[in-house]
């Protein structure tokens, strides 16, 4: 099935690496690949002493949505591709914030959706603001998260451990 993890909310990709984790722990074959990231955070960190395997297209800065750099576009393209070639060898496949570089227009709609229509007999999971509505409709499960209050507004930044 398809679960997508979307809104402005914190806890998309904690989501996804919970669902991860469980479906590891079943002795599942896990993949994740995270579209536009790049660092370890506290999540990949952990994955990694677990054994998850993860692969990171992206750069450890931030992304002009309105003019995305020639290089953005090309790892966007590059975690694509690699998502259609692991699909058959995985359980679970993660495509961490997906609906973002769709959103910036580092992949084609058209191309997830394609991916999409290949994820056969696997869980397939979604996660990233802006999930377009063709997303929404495909998926099996979406879950919307809203965020309500959030220390940042307040101009506390990240830390580590919690943010990342």
């Amino acid at each position: 099935m398809i679960h997508v993890y979307t809104g402005n909310g914190k806890g998309k990709t904690t989501a996804a690496i919970g669902l991860a984790i469980r479906a590891y722990g079943r002795k599942k074959r896990v993949k994740i690949i995270q579209f536009m990231k790049k660092g370890d955070y506290g999540e990949i960190m952990a994955l990694k002493k677990l054994g998850i395997d993860v692969e990171q297209f992206g750069r450890a800065e931030f992304v002009d949505r309105d003019k995305p750099e020639r290089g953005d576009i090309e790892l966007a393209e590059k975690a694509l591709a690699r998502a259609l070639a692991v699909l058959p060898l995985c359980d679970l496949l993660v495509l961490d914030e997906i609906n973002v570089a769709i959103d910036y227009r580092l992949i084609k709609l058209e191309d997830a959706l394609e991916l999409m229509e290949k994820a056969k007999n696997i869980e397939l999971v979604l996660t990233g603001r802006y999930a377009k509505e063709e997303i929404v409709e495909k998926a099996d499960y979406v879950t919307e998260m809203r965020e309500i209050k959030h220390p940042y507004r307040r101009g506390i930044e990240g830390r580590e451990g919690i943010e990342f």
